[in-house]
C-alpha cells in the first residue's frame, strides 16, 4: 500500500511539474515532405492525429495540384467557357482570395495566372519532383503572345463560392502559395485537437505555435541561397512564436543556357525569369499562405520596391538576400526583422 501511494504521488508530482514529450510526425505531400513536432504532456496521446493530417493534406492536394488531372485547379484550367460559374471548395476559394490580395499589394508581381509562362519555360510539374525542362530560351514573339493570357484580374472571384474566366485560355498555378495554405490548415487541425505547442513544416514553409519543450521560441533555419547547397545547410536562424515563416529562392529550380541561369521565378509582366540579384526572400507573417505568396512577389519586385512594401505592412517582416556579380551575399532586413534573430 505504501509503495502504491508513493507511485501515485510521483505521478502527480511529474504531472504538476509539466513533464512534456515531443512527438514527431513525418510524411509526403504536394510533391515534397512534411515534418511536424508536437509538444504534449508526457502521458498524452495524439489519438489518430497523423491520419487526420494526411487526410487533410490529401484534400488540399486534390484541390490545387496541377499534375493531378481531375484536381479542381486542373479542371478549371481546362475549362474554356467565359462567364461560366466554376464552383470551388472552401480551400480553393480562400487561396484565390489571398492570392487576389497579394496580387494587389505587389502590383501584379505575384500573379496566380502565370501557368502558361510556367509551361512555356518548362517549369510545370508533371509529378512530384518531375519537370519537363527546356534546353533553350523561348522565342520572344511566343512570350509576348503568352503574356496576353496573363493577369489575375482576368478571373472573377466570388464570395459566393465560384470563379469565372474572363478569357478562355487563362489558367492558374498556385504552386507559390498552396504549401503555405497547407501549413496553416495542418496547424489549425493540431490546435483544434487541443495542442498549443507545435511546429509544422511542409517543403520548407513553416508555422510555429507556442514554444519548444524547453519553453523557448522555435528556431527555424533559412537555407543557404546558393546553387547546389545542401538542403540542411543553415544560412540564418529565425526565432518565431505563433508566426509563420516562408522562403522563396531562385537557387533550386533553374536551367542554364550558354552560361546563363534561368530561374523558375517568373516576372508576370515581362514573361522572363527574374534577374534582379535577389536570390532569397524570407517572410515572417501571421499566416503561412500569405507569407508564402508574398515571398514570391517580393522576389519579383526586387530589393528596393520589395522592402519598401514590407516596411509599409503591419506585422510583416522580411530577410532579403542579394548576390552581386562576384557571388557575394548581402542581407537586407525589414525594420522589425531583428526581433526574430
Amino acid at each position: 500500500m505504501i509503495k502504491k501511494n508513493i507511485i501515485i504521488i510521483l505521478v502527480i508530482i511529474f504531472a504538476g511539474c509539466g513533464l512534456k514529450k515531443e512527438f514527431e510526425l513525418t510524411g509526403e505531400t504536394m510533391g515534397t515532405t512534411y515534418h511536424i513536432k508536437v509538444i504534449a504532456g508526457y502521458f498524452n496521446k495524439l489519438n489518430g492525429l497523423h491520419a487526420q493530417i494526411n487526410e487533410r493534406l490529401e484534400a488540399i492536394n486534390q484541390s490545387m495540384s496541377t499534375y493531378i488531372p481531375d484536381s479542381e485547379i486542373s479542371r478549371f484550367n481546362s475549362m474554356r467557357e467565359t462567364d461560366k460559374k466554376f464552383h470551388v471548395s472552401k480551400d480553393f476559394l480562400h487561396v484565390a482570395q489571398v492570392g487576389k490580395r497579394i496580387y494587389g499589394l505587389t502590383n501584379g508581381a505575384w500573379d496566380g495566372t502565370v501557368m502558361p509562362l510556367v509551361e512555356l519555360w518548362g517549369f510545370a510539374k508533371l509529378g512530384p519532383d518531375i519537370y519537363e525542362m527546356r534546353a533553350d530560351v523561348p522565342d520572344k514573339e511566343i512570350i509576348r503572345e503568352v503574356l496576353t493570357e496573363i493577369g489575375f484580374e482576368k478571373i472573377e472571384i466570388s464570395e459566393q463560392g465560384f470563379l469565372k474566366k474572363k478569357r478562355a485560355n487563362v489558367s492558374i498555378d498556385f504552386a507559390s502559395i498552396a504549401k503555405g495554405y497547407a501549413v496553416d490548415q495542418v496547424a489549425n487541425l493540431i490546435r483544434k485537437k487541443g495542442f498549443d505547442d507545435f511546429l509544422v513544416e511542409i517543403g520548407g514553409e513553416v508555422y510555429a505555435s507556442g514554444h519548444r519543450r524547453d519553453g523557448r521560441s522555435w528556431r527555424v533555419g533559412v537555407n543557404t541561397p546558393q546553387k547546389g547547397s545542401p538542403h540542411d545547410e543553415v544560412y540564418e536562424i529565425v526565432h518565431i512564436t505563433n508566426k509563420a515563416l516562408a522562403t522563396s529562392g531562385d537557387y533550386r529550380n533553374f536551367f542554364e543556357v550558354n552560361g546563363k541561369f534561368y530561374s523558375h521565378i517568373l516576372d508576370p509582366k515581362t514573361g522572363y525569369p527574374v534577374s534582379k540579384g535577389v536570390v532569397s526572400v524570407s517572410i515572417v507573417a501571421d499566416t503561412c499562405v500569405f507569407a508564402d505568396g508574398l515571398a514570391t512577389g517580393i522576389m519579383v519586385m526586387g530589393q528596393s520596391k520589395g522592402m519598401e512594401l514590407i516596411n509599409s505592412l503591419d506585422g510583416i517582416e522580411c530577410l532579403l538576400v542579394v548576390k552581386d556579380k562576384g557571388g557575394r551575399l548581402t542581407n537586407y532586413y525589414s525594420n522589425g526583422f531583428r526581433n526574430y534573430q
